[in-house]
């Protein structure tokens, strides 16, 4: 797959990690930045992902800043996108699985660089289910995005 990663400069020390881990596992990377611990403003670093999402250039991305929070909240103001802040294997693998998370959105002073390896391991692993109820739902959430 071919993976979008991006941080601010909270997230800048983890994302080295996440970026050599994925290369690791066999996946095209691109850094979108930051591209060092000066200071910068996460909007602009998950336009940067979701723009690479929405327009076919990336599969999926990963945000990292400092909780997540504010990574996921930038993300999912863009439309087609559907961002998870995952702290944990199960919503890491399950946010794709049941809702089609297309950008995975990590905390850096909340997860350490083993566990940020795991956690992205099962978001990349990880495929939409089949079931109807789950792609009837992601059906409304793509009207929902289509009514803004």
């Amino acid at each position: 797959m071919r993976i979008v990663i991006g941080s601010d400069h909270a997230g800048f020390p983890l994302k080295a990690a996440i970026c050599e881990h994925v290369a690791a596992l066999g996946h095209e990377v691109e850094d979108v930045g930051s591209h060092t611990p000066d200071p910068v403003d996460f909007p602009d670093i998950a336009k940067a992902v979701t723009e690479a999402v929405v327009s076919g250039e990336a599969d999926r991305g990963l945000m990292v800043c400092g909780t997540g929070v504010g990574a996921a909240i930038a993300a999912n103001k863009v439309r087609g996108i559907r961002a998870a802040v995952c702290h944990d294997i199960h919503s890491a693998h399950q946010s794709v699985e049941h809702d089609n998370v297309n950008v995975m959105c990590l905390g850096a002073q909340i997860v350490g660089s083993w566990l940020a390896k795991d956690l992205v391991e099962s978001y990349l692993n990880a495929e939409f289910a089949t079931d109807e109820e789950f792609r009837r739902r992601v059906d409304k959430l793509t009207k929902m995005d289509e009514e803004r």
